[in-house]
């Protein structure tokens, strides 16, 4: 089977995957530094420079996004799309107190699992078709974003373009949890923000003719964390909260800022009404609201469990059990998979610690997981 055939090379290739792991983890790239992100870029740029073709999609803000093209013989027309990110949450300095080493069975370092490793598993994919004689049956093209860790502002439009023309979606985010999960859904996302303006008077001279913001705020974070439901996947997460001038000051003003997770698009979009219709207890308060759904869910639709149930017996062959998650966080998965693109989340590293300092892969998964990602580009 070409599956076992790829997961040999992978496992010949260990140490060589490794060392490009370690490569682009010693390359510090948080998302707020542009001149950071783009060494990152530089870097996988030169990693493909024999393989693939390669377009830097300048951005003036954050660092430039890349795309990639491989030159793999194909069977047939279209493309799949690998998704990817560059940046990561850590600043530059990190590696001074969370250096990169190899111990107990694991790679650690910062960004090694969100999302280092997975870029070096997309780039090993491609290099073992082609290294091994193997067709894909379409064109295998990579898209790295350098924005992803702050909800890829820039980076979203050449997502949509990418994946309108792909037959299927794999995003080599980390998987979830230590068994390797694969993500078949996650959470959507909004932010809203509420704002009251009150009437401001002495607390101690003239208080009845005051109207408070602060306490008519309470009263809308009230009524919008109620919203909340467990057993549907719905949270509402008054996450910041500011208001008032002084203690002896009847406040006028208040706001508080919501983050918002839901399961479906239905939901999102009637949270998006709940925040809408909030009106003032007090009627001398008035009430305003801003914000929305900022990223729609990845829901766990047909065409993911098809996605997800060729993964499972292609690991099945590389002698891997595979299993699925659902989780509260987004990617760019989301996006494409709102798009009704055949999305497949969580292919990346098996590992944990994501954003933690314990951030770590399982050295004994690199070759199976890899395997599983060349495999999936040469079926789909």
């Amino acid at each position: 089977m070409d599956s076992r055939r790829i997961l040999s090379y992978m496992r010949e290739c260990e140490g060589e995957i490794i060392a490009l792991i370690r490569s682009f983890v010693e390359i510090e790239s948080p998302t707020c530094d542009k001149a950071a992100v783009d060494r990152m870029g530089t870097a996988v740029a030169d990693a493909v420079d024999d393989m693939a073709t390669v377009a830097r999609l300048a951005q003036s803000e954050h660092g430039d996004h890349l795309r990639i093209e491989f030159d793999i013989p194909t069977r047939a027309d279209g493309q799949v799309l690998g998704l990817g990110h560059i940046d990561t949450v850590w600043n530059v300095g990190t590696l001074q107190r969370m250096p990169w080493k190899q111990a107990d069975g694991r790679l650690w370092g910062p960004g090694v699992f969100d999302m280092k490793a997975g870029v070096a598993y997309l780039i090993f994919a491609a290099r073992a078709l082609r290294e091994l004689g193997l067709e894909a049956r379409r064109r295998f093209v990579v898209q790295l974003n350098s924005d992803e860790e702050i909800g890829s502002p820039s980076s979203t439009p050449q997502v949509r373009k990418e994946a309108a023309q792909s037959a299927a979606v794999l995003v080599a985010e980390p998987s979830a949890g230590l068994e390797g999960n694969l993500k078949t859904s996650r959470k959507g996302g909004a932010t809203f923000e509420v704002s009251v303006e009150g009437v401001a008077t002495h607390a101690g001279l003239d208080f009845a003719a005051g109207a408070n913001a602060i306490l008519e705020l309470t009263r809308q974070i009230q009524v919008a964390s109620s919203w909340t439901d467990l057993e549907q996947g719905v949270t509402v997460n008054p996450g910041l909260a500011r208001g008032g001038s002084a203690s002896n000051v009847v406040a006028e003003h208040a706001w508080a800022e919501f983050d918002v997770r839901f399961s479906t698009r239905e939901q999102g979009a009637r949270i998006e009404e709940r925040f809408a219709s909030l009106v003032a207890v007090d009627p001398r308060c008035t009430v305003s609201v801003s914000g929305g759904v900022r990223k729609p869910p990845l829901e766990r639709t047909a065409d993911v469990v098809r996605l997800f149930e060729c993964a499972k017996a292609i690991s099945s062959q590389l002698g891997v059990g595979l299993g699925e998650a659902s989780v509260g966080g987004g990617s760019d998965g989301n996006t494409t998979a709102a798009m009704g693109i055949p999305t497949l989340d969580g292919i990346g590293a098996v590992g944990e610690g994501a954003h933690a300092l314990h951030e770590s892969i399982l050295v004994d998964r690199i070759a199976d997981r890899a395997a599983l990602i060349a495999s999936l580009v040469q079926t789909l």
